[in-house]
């Protein structure tokens, strides 16, 4: 069995995170990354334009350059958006497979939690 340990001050727990199907890991870490308010602002901006941007985006969102970069980091690691260096620019986009993918995630996961909780929910109600 594989444990992943996270020290928090002195005390140490583990993460049974192995315990649980791939397809529950997937949407737990697209969740994590989607998780900040920030994150989903930038990802309606860049699909609201429609375009590459490759001006300053903090405009938009109502936080530092460097707050918005790191966020926008994240986004490109997880594979989310694209960007390509262009002199002293960065362009970025949304990757519209990458979207793609985590719709059909997410999507999946609640048409299967959805029949289940049809048929729950009809006896149970009052």
């Amino acid at each position: 069995m594989s444990y992943v340990c996270v020290i928090h001050h002195t005390c140490m727990t583990y993460h049974k995170t192995s315990l649980f199907d791939a397809g529950l890991q997937d949407i737990s870490t697209v969740a994590k990354i989607l998780s900040h308010p920030a994150r989903l602002a930038i990802i309606r901006y860049l699909a609201s334009t429609n375009t590459c941007i490759s001006g300053d985006i903090t405009s938009e969102i109502p936080l530092s350059r460097t707050t918005v970069s790191q966020h926008l980091q994240e986004l490109k690691k997880a594979g989310i958006i694209q960007g390509e260096v262009d002199g002293v620019k960065v362009c970025y986009c949304l990757n519209p497979t990458k979207m793609l993918e985590i719709q059909n995630l997410f999507q999946a996961f609640f048409v299967s939690i959805d029949k289940s909780m049809q048929a729950c929910c009809v006896s149970n109600k009052i």
